[in-house]
């Protein structure tokens, strides 16, 4: 990659576009928003002044963190960039004392998530007919 991405904190409406156009864009926009975006932590990689990945995490009240909505522009895809984010967050979530993070994944994506030490606990299922997932791994 040549261009290292920029990560910072992000409004929740400043993920809705990415998430719709790179995850269900045959949905329509409300399906990508969560009721408990306002409650989350968005963080967002730029390359210059474009916004190219978006993640969310929320933290429950048992102190367990969870990743959702994660999406890279395609074209930004497979240059590291979703890499440098989810570490970000990752980090993020350790910093909160947290013990664990987990996520729905797409089961396409599962070789990604477990460079990450993402475990699979469960069952393969089902969201708008596409296979999931569910992953996690203890924090430091």
């Amino acid at each position: 990659m040549s261009q290292q991405p920029f990560i910072r904190p992000i409004l929740p409406a400043d993920t809705h576009a990415l998430r719709h156009a790179v995850l269900w864009p045959d949905k329509p926009i409300s399906y990508v928003q969560l009721a408990e975006d306002e409650d989350g932590q968005h963080f967002g990689a730029f390359i210059e002044d474009e916004l190219v990945s978006v993640i969310s995490m929320f933290i429950d009240d048992a102190g367990e963190a969870r990743f959702r909505k994660f999406a890279t522009a395609t074209s930004w895809q497979g240059k590291g960039i979703g890499s440098k984010l989810l570490d970000y967050t990752i980090a993020a979530a350790a910093k909160t004392g947290t013990a664990s993070i987990w996520c729905d994944a797409r089961t396409s994506a599962l070789p990604f998530y477990l460079r990450f030490g993402m475990e699979v606990e469960g069952e393969v299922f089902h969201k708008g007919g596409v296979p999931y997932l569910k992953l996690s791994r203890t924090l430091p």
